[in-house]
Parts: structure tokens; C-alpha cells; sequence
């Protein structure tokens, strides 16, 4: 008998606990694009673009034109939520998954773009390859 009362004590100790635990986090604050198991927040997921346009042009990967689209549709992208975050109610739900399908669209123009064969500069290195490993000679 005296087993069964320490056990529930037990018992009921940590159901009394677990409560406690399970509030200790804050609430993680969500934006509107699913990334990695986790909604990422709206401004983190702008900085990763931009960062990745930039890294395209500093490898070459990107042209001068490419780059200037792709910053053009950004930009289109940008005013957008600020118009939305601006109307009345702020950003809706609905108003997330269009920037969400927006923002995806724009990521998947820039793989392909940087992904394209056109570079922007000397297309030969300075060992004597073409931009794909070829030898010139």
C-alpha cells in the first residue's frame, strides 16, 4: 500500500508539472512561407532572396539583365505586401498564400536563371578552360 501511494504522488507530481513545461517556450512568431518544418517570417525570407540575387551576380551566374528582372519582380513582390499590410485588416491569411506563391514563383526564376549557362563576364578562366571545364585549346 505504501509503494502504491508514493507511486501516485509521483504520478501526480508530474502531471502537475507538465503543464509548467509545456508553457516555458514563447510562441514562436510566424510569418507566411513554409520553410524547413517551420513558417519563416516574411523579412527573413526577403533577406534570403535578396542575398541569393547578390550571390548571383557577384559569381557571374546571374547576367546584368537577369539580375535587373529579378530585382524589378522583387521589388513588384515588396510593394505589394506593403500594400496589404496596409489595408484595413493587415495581412490576411489569403493575402500570405498569394505573397507565398509569388515569393516561390520568384525563388524558382532565380534557380533557373542562375542555373542557365549565361555568365556574365570573361566566360574563361585564367587555366586555360571554357566556363564548363573544357579546354580551350
Amino acid at each position: 500500500m505504501k509503494k502504491f501511494t508514493i507511486l501516485l504522488a509521483g504520478v501526480a507530481a508530474a502531471a502537475a508539472a507538465m503543464p509548467a513545461i509545456a508553457t516555458a517556450a514563447p510562441a514562436p512568431d510566424y510569418g507566411y512561407s513554409y520553410q524547413g518544418g517551420a513558417w519563416q517570417n516574411v523579412n527573413a525570407r526577403q533577406a534570403r532572396i535578396e542575398a541569393r540575387i547578390n550571390q548571383g551576380i557577384r559569381s557571374g551566374a546571374l547576367t546584368r539583365r537577369e539580375a535587373v528582372q529579378l530585382r524589378a519582380q522583387f521589388r513588384a513582390i515588396a510593394n505589394l505586401e506593403a500594400r496589404y499590410r496596409a489595408s484595413r485588416p493587415g495581412l490576411t491569411l489569403g493575402e500570405r498564400r498569394d505573397l507565398d506563391r509569388r515569393f516561390d514563383a520568384l525563388e524558382r526564376s532565380i534557380r533557373i536563371q542562375k542555373h542557365d549557362n549565361d555568365y556574365r563576364g570573361d566566360r574563361d578562366d585564367h587555366r586555360g578552360r571554357d566556363h564548363r571545364g573544357h579546354d580551350r585549346y
